[in-house]
């Protein structure tokens, strides 16, 4: 891109890759924020480290702990071996969680008890692990609006909102049409 917007955006989120900052990538579905959290993740320190990307809205409460958090062989029906959670596969790297507007209250509480300490535990297990990467989360939703609704978690909401970054639409920013068309052709080998 080469529209102000575009360059607006790219120009924070340069600025904060030399930090861990928790970024926050605000923008409608189709923006192209995970896209914007790759580059974020790729132009920072944490570039060698895995980029893990987590899909909140497919995530149910009984799920969460598992897939986050990984859980130990026999901590619940199934449980046939020990299985390693998205955090520690992010372990060095960049967590991205999409759509976190999309988290029930209940899940917010898990996710923040994380951010705030650092520390998490596998279901079933009793000893503590330490996290060690650089969050990244994205919504289309007005999170703020949320919290004062009581939709979302104050608490929450402070602790991922440090540096928030807008993701234009593509509405806003006309001037970059032939330059994805061209690229998107070159794709194609058009």
């Amino acid at each position: 891109g080469c529209s102000p917007g575009f360059n607006r955006m790219l120009a924070l989120l340069k600025r904060v890759t030399s930090s861990d900052s928790t970024v926050l990538l605000l923008g409608e579905s189709g923006t192209g924020k995970e896209l914007a959290a790759q580059a974020l993740h790729e132009m920072s320190r944490r570039a060698k480290g895995a980029f893990v990307a987590v899909d909140c809205v497919s995530m149910t409460e009984t799920l969460f702990g598992s897939e986050l958090f990984g859980h130990e062989k026999g901590s619940f029906t199934g449980a046939i071996e020990r299985k390693i959670g998205l955090v520690e596969a992010a372990e060095g790297g960049t967590l991205f969680l999409d759509e976190i507007g999309d988290m029930p209250l209940c899940l917010q509480v898990k996710l923040l008890r994380l951010i705030e300490s650092g520390v998490y535990r596998r279901v079933g297990g009793v000893e503590p692990l330490h996290a060690d990467f650089r969050l990244v989360l994205a919504t289309h939703r007005d999170v703020k609006a949320m919290v004062d609704s009581g939709a979302f978690r104050s608490d929450l909401y402070y602790r991922i909102s440090t540096f928030p970054i807008a993701i234009p639409p593509l509405r806003e920013r006309r001037e970059d049409i032939p330059l994805l068309t061209e690229s998107l052709l070159t794709r194609l080998g058009k």
